[in-house]
């Protein structure tokens, strides 16, 4: 069921469960459900489109999968784009599909500082499960592409482990669209995968459909509320309400969420805090012969060498030229020169594992709004990481580096590689996103500092649980799919053990 213009009767559906969010943690909670023999009702915000209708260019990108054009903001000290899917499938149609088993340490750290326990054994039993589903493998030689191969070799020369990136890619051609969607299906995304096992199972989807509140009477959520908008104008339509008999699963993001707890009328003083990110800058190296980055896998290397120490995460992303216009200083003739060397540049990245924290809170008309500011730790982090992709560049050939740090050169030489290690450490100075979010609604044992206990049931509402990013309750310093995956299917097990 997709949308229904405005003046039609409204939509009123009934369902044994509701899961608000199709994305990693929805769709895999939705089809556990389904298969049990549920009857399940899935609501996603976004459209859905199979791998032939997905756009060819980034501009349709933004428009059509992803959160609000891709043009929300930070509040803080820098504007930072906030990057979220918004489709059937959600992040898992427009990202790279790379899977990182969740780390021990995490678990370890959640034990000891939050009384959460019991997790590590069943979240990687349910990984060894969704590795089999999704056809889990590395990246293959015939994959890599040349910037890949640049980077793997370079991590070799300059002294740290690297590998290829391991993924839900079967069959990929290498064709370095992911940030678009894979348009030949080669990508394991939630929207091929599992949201078809709950229509097979008799449920409903219902697309272009936000979510505007959970119902909730008696202390019990009972089911959710929202308004149908048309995909291509963005236009209100009709009015929809989904009854649930026995609960309501959130999914909506780290970024929605919160902001759709706190406009169903949930109160918790940790409700929107918490909020944490891995925010992503880049570092272009220019290579005397041809790269032609969007040859190959999108994201084909990766290291996690420097992950707890300073900590942060390496890869490869093959960016468009129109995406790399946007992270080049300059404008005009000087824009179009740098562009010029396009085909010669190999983009390395970073995701730094931020211990900074910020709020989520539900803004005017109930959109998110995002307060976060890196501090001047993460900013070391930062800085850290540029310098060693400008090292692994120049120790895989490159001729110059990018850093993209206002107060530096436009490019470097390699004799000048350590003048990175004195750039500005001012956040409003560096070119920088945040994609992997996590927190705004926490789980942890502490009723009073986490809003969801340690098996996601958001407390105060019976009936109510969190199954996304949200829950998360620190930086995992790797990829989160994989971690959202499997914990999604570990508390909707344990719910349907409750019996609920």
């Amino acid at each position: 069921m997709t949308h229904r213009s405005a003046g039609v009767r409204p939509t009123h559906l009934s369902a044994d469960y509701v899961v608000v969010g199709s994305g990693a943690g929805g769709a895999i909670a939705a089809a556990e459900l389904a298969r049990a023999g549920a009857r399940v009702a899935l609501i996603e915000a976004g459209a859905w489109r199979q791998p032939q209708d997905l756009p060819h260019s980034i501009l349709g990108t933004f428009g059509a999968t992803l959160d609000q054009w891709g043009v929300s903001i930070t509040r803080g000290r820098a504007l930072w784009p906030i990057v979220q899917g918004r489709a059937v499938g959600g992040g898992t149609v427009v990202n790279s599909a790379i899977i990182v088993r969740t780390p021990a340490d995490l678990f370890e750290r959640w034990s000891s500082e939050l009384g959460i326990d019991g997790l590590a054994d069943a979240v990687w039993a349910a990984q060894d499960e969704i590795e089999a589903e999704l056809e889990v493998g590395p990246t293959q030689p015939d994959q890599l592409g040349r910037h890949n191969a640049l980077a793997l070799a370079g991590a070799a020369a300059a002294g740290y482990p690297s590998h290829p990136t391991v993924r839900a890619t079967p069959g990929c051609a290498g064709a370095g669209t992911c940030l678009q969607g894979c348009r030949r299906g080669h990508k394991r995304s939630a929207d091929l995968v599992y949201v078809p096992q709950v229509l097979d199972a008799g449920g409903w989807v219902l697309s272009n459909a936000p979510v505007r509140r959970v119902l909730v009477q008696g202390g019990k959520a009972v089911g959710v509320a929202g308004r149908f908008i048309d995909p291509i104008t963005g236009r209100p339509g009709g009015t929809f309400r989904v009854d649930a008999d026995k609960a309501v699963i959130l999914a909506a993001s780290a970024a929605h969420t919160p902001t759709l707890l706190q406009r169903s009328g949930v109160r918790h003083p940790a409700l929107g805090e918490g909020f944490r990110a891995h925010p992503g800058t880049t570092s272009f190296g220019i290579y005397p012969d041809p790269v032609d980055m969007v040859q190959g896998a999108s994201q084909g290397w990766a290291s996690t060498a420097f992950r707890t120490d300073p900590g942060y995460k390496l890869e490869t992303l093959s960016m468009p030229p129109e995406l790399v216009a946007g992270r080049l200083m300059g404008g005009g003739k000087a824009l179009v020169d740098r562009l010029a060397a396009y085909r010669h540049m190999a983009c390395f990245v970073v995701g730094i594992r931020a211990e900074s924290v910020g709020t989520v809170r539900a803004g005017w008309g109930g959109a998110p709004v995002v307060r976060y500011t890196l501090d001047r730790a993460d900013m070391e982090r930062a800085r850290h990481a540029i310098w060693t992709l400008a090292r692994t560049h120049f120790a895989a050939g490159a001729e110059a580096v990018v850093p993209g740090v206002v107060g530096l050169p436009y490019s470097l030489g390699p004799d000048q590689v350590d003048r990175i290690l004195q750039a500005s450490l001012d956040p409003r100075h560096w070119v920088a996103i945040l994609s992997h979010l996590f927190g705004g609604a926490v789980m942890g044992a502490d009723p009073q500092r986490a809003v969801c206990d340690p098996r996601g049931r958001v407390r105060g509402v019976r009936g109510l649980l969190v199954v996304d990013a949200a829950v998360i309750p620190s930086n995992l310093g790797v990829n989160p799919q994989h971690t959202i995956m499997a914990l999604s299917r570990t508390f909707t097990r344990r719910l349907l053990e409750e019996g609920a």
